[in-house]
């Protein structure tokens, strides 16, 4: 629910997707970087921060009930995706959580998106 409004109570499960997202993927950055084949994660730590920046933005977009929050939020579940799909290349649990909170960040932004 709304923190201190209930504006936006109808978008808090996409706001709190997006949250958890942000986090995962800056986690999953930090983790990527100390592991041993990190040139072949190239193209995987980009998506995670753009992932997370996203994320970050729509969570904001939705707080303060933008116009163009539905919009964020389907370009939002592309990058999410996106960084699901680069993620799944690596065999780490890091990588792995990851992809799964990608997932489910996507399909709160599709619902999201259609509301």
């Amino acid at each position: 629910m709304g923190i201190v409004t209930n504006k936006t109570d109808k978008m808090q499960a996409c706001i709190d997707a997006c949250t958890k997202c942000a986090q995962a993927c800056y986690e999953c950055f930090n983790a990527c970087l100390n592991e041993p084949d990190l040139n072949a994660r190239k193209n995987c730590v980009a998506i995670l921060v753009e992932c997370a920046m996203m994320c970050q933005m729509s969570a904001a977009m939705m707080s303060m009930n933008g116009q163009f929050s539905k919009s964020h939020c389907q370009l939002c579940a592309q990058i999410c995706d996106k960084c699901a799909q680069e993620c799944d290349m690596f065999k780490d649990d890091h990588c792995k959580k990851c992809a799964d909170i990608c997932r489910m960040c996507a399909d709160e932004c599709r619902k999201m998106a259609a509301m």
